[in-house]
């Protein structure tokens, strides 16, 4: 079996299962090579809109998998090499247009913890555990934009309990902390995934792909102002669009709204 499957669920949605069960879904180089060109071609399909990332077996990623070859060589162009792969994965996924679940359900520890924070909905099982491991084999605990995406998520505090202990962070916790949107049975855990991705592909393609787009540089805002000065350009961006018509037409009929994979 791949170590990537891609299925598609629902209409507009895909299912992505890390697919390494015997090795709670650690990533090879290649994997990680894998998920990052997949996603950027669904990125470029305007049948999709939303993905759920998910493990398979009982854990979600275990991060990388230290037994293969060239994760600590011995030559620092090739440990650098190696590093920037993985940390311009996060920042692809997070720059990408195409909203991303993370379906969490058994642990997410290290890179999987990044692959995680790097998606913007997490749901998470009972099983799941979250921590950043780097700091407990004797790295920095501040690896592929944990230090940028998790204080942000959770705040200073928690972010900097995570990241100097390296402790596993329970389902419960994590859902009292904010790391995840919320904690369900283990059985309807794809379940709340499709539903939230549905609700996602519900609306206007390019209304979902600004929002994604504005949400994630506000973030980092300077001021008020500046946030709302960009939501004012990009309204009006979205005013008048073909999407946004059928949009406002569904609403005031109380129908689906009906949008053209071409436009």
């Amino acid at each position: 079996m791949p170590d990537l499957l891609l299925t598609r669920p629902a209409e507009g949605v895909v299912l992505i299962t890390l697919n390494r069960p015997e090795r709670l879904n650690a990533l090879e180089w290649d994997t990680l090579r894998l998920l990052r060109d997949e996603l950027a071609t669904l990125a470029e399909d305007r049948s999709v809109r939303a993905a759920i990332l998910t493990g398979a077996g009982r854990g979600f990623c275990a991060g990388l998998d230290l037994q293969q070859d060239e994760t600590f060589a011995p030559h620092r162009e090739k440990v650098l090499d190696n590093q920037e792969l993985f940390a311009s994965t996060i920042v692809e996924m997070r720059e990408l247009t195409l909203p991303l679940i993370a379906a969490v359900n058994g642990p997410a520890a290290g890179g999987g913890l990044a692959l995680s924070l790097a998606c913007d909905v997490r749901i998470a099982a009972p099983t799941a555990r979250f921590g950043a491991a780097f700091v407990r084999i004797g790295l920095s605990g501040c690896d592929m934009g944990t230090s940028h995406l998790l204080p942000r998520i959770v705040g200073y505090g928690h972010a900097s309990e995570m990241l100097l202990t390296g402790r596993l962070v329970p389902a419960d916790e994590a859902e009292r902390i904010g790391l995840v949107n919320r904690v369900v049975p283990a059985e309807e855990l794809l379940d709340s995934a499709l539903e939230t991705a549905g609700l996602i592909a519900a609306n206007a393609p390019f209304g979902v792909r600004m929002t994604k787009q504005v949400l994630g540089v506000n973030v980092d805002a300077p001021s008020l102002r500046a946030a709302i000065e960009l939501e004012n350009r990009t309204q009006v961006l979205t005013t008048g669009t073909a999407e946004q018509r059928e949009a406002l037409a569904a609403f005031l009929e109380r129908r689906p709204a009906r949008f053209s994979t071409n436009v």
